[in-house]
């Protein structure tokens, strides 16, 4: 009844290993826009935030946070970014109110801004002005310009924010990637989450002890292999 059991054990744990790396091979090149608040209920003033996820570590010096105006293509902002990707991988963009300070916790940098409503974009360019990333919201007519990706994002209501349903994710394609819902600055949910060494090592191990096992053993003689 059992006999199969250190099979069964073998093949789950190279399952495993497979899933994981292959899973991990899927996450979207970082870092991306991961979370956008650009309508608070009331003034906008010291409350939109713009949260980046990536690899901890990543500098982000010359990187430009860039508002696109849906009805002619326009730059409404461009907010070039200083700082590190902290260790819990997000790095969170606030906007100043006016004495300089700002109501998002946890803020790693405070300019100044207030995006539109939409149909308006915001992008992510490198120091070399390459697109890294881009989420275009609302609904845009034939003669309004979208920089997002794919199709857009919805425009939820004063109060919501446009989240990464992954923050390591990215389809390209808005109206997948994004979610309308409640800010949460700071906080993302991961598709992939990092494996840790130990547990890479532990499965691959396991894959290699089934392998083993499966070897076939020298026969001595001439006779014929007995069927494993």
């Amino acid at each position: 009844m059992y006999r199969n059991a250190p099979h069964a054990v073998g093949a789950c744990a190279v399952l495993a290993l497979a899933i994981v790396l292959g899973l991990s091979s899927t996450a979207a090149a970082l870092p991306l826009i991961s979370e956008v608040f650009y309508d608070a209920v009331g003034s906008d003033d010291g409350q939109s935030f713009v949260e980046i996820y990536g690899a901890p570590g990543t500098v982000l010096d010359g990187f430009v946070i860039e508002g696109v105006n849906g009805s002619n293509g326009a730059a409404t902002h461009n907010l070039t970014l200083t700082g590190t990707i902290p260790g819990d991988g997000v790095f969170l963009l606030a906007d100043s109110a006016s004495g300089g300070s700002t109501s998002v916790v946890g803020a790693d940098l405070i300019l100044d801004f207030d995006f539109q409503n939409g149909p308006d974009s915001i992008r992510l360019l490198a120091a070399d002005a390459s697109v890294l990333d881009a989420v275009g919201y609302g609904v845009f007519g034939p003669d309004d310009v979208f920089a997002g990706e794919g199709d857009a994002a919805e425009d939820g209501p004063a109060g919501s924010s446009l989240a990464r349903l992954f923050a390591d994710v990215d389809t390209n394609d808005n109206a997948v990637d994004f979610v309308v819902g409640v800010p949460t600055p700071g906080d993302v949910a991961l598709a992939v989450p990092e494996p840790s060494t130990a547990m890479l090592l532990g499965v691959g191990l396991i894959g290699l002890g089934h392998a083993g096992r499966r070897r076939r053993r020298p026969i001595s003689g001439g006779g014929p292999h007995p069927p494993l």
